[in-house]
């Protein structure tokens, strides 16, 4: 189901390789981590994406609780997808909240995943219901699988 999603590229050369996959392999403090592909990232990392794909579409699921849709920006160029927002914490009064103790993370945020190739942009589209934002992205029909029927002849 995952097996054409490719490694981000951060433009980062690491000259000594094996330092590269000690890194990817586990150590918590990496920045090799932030540019490995989506099975690869770091727990606090937000928000949480699932990608499958169909004969049809890429389907892109993101987990964003408490982020207003209006709040949302997903955009895609080349093969690359990006979602960027904000996620705040406001009281009953819509002003924001002091808070004491804080576990979730609000702020900022950005994520990019590489898509594979033959995706119809044009035709993409995003829907947001209770927490999660599910994006479509078509492929493009000459990359559909086609099925051709069988003439018998007599």
């Amino acid at each position: 189901m995952f097996g054409d999603l490719r490694r981000f590229d951060s433009g980062l050369d690491v000259p000594f390789h094996w330092l590269q996959q000690w890194l990817e392999q586990g150590h918590p403090f990496t920045a090799a981590r932030e540019a490995a592909d989506i099975r690869a990232l770091a727990r606090d990392s937000f928000p949480s994406i699932n990608v499958g794909r169909t004969d049809e579409a890429v389907h892109v699921y993101l987990f964003v609780p408490g982020v207003d849709p209006s709040a949302l920006e997903i955009s895609v160029q080349g093969n690359l997808l990006t979602v960027s927002g904000k996620r705040e914490h406001k009281n009953g009064n819509g002003e924001s909240a002091t808070h004491y103790r804080q576990e979730r993370l609000l702020g900022e945020f950005r994520r990019s995943i590489s898509l594979p190739e033959g995706i119809d942009v044009e035709r993409a589209e995003a829907r947001h219901r209770h927490g999660v934002c599910e994006v479509v992205l078509p492929k493009r029909e000459e990359l559909k699988p086609r099925r051709i029927d069988v003439e018998a002849v007599h």
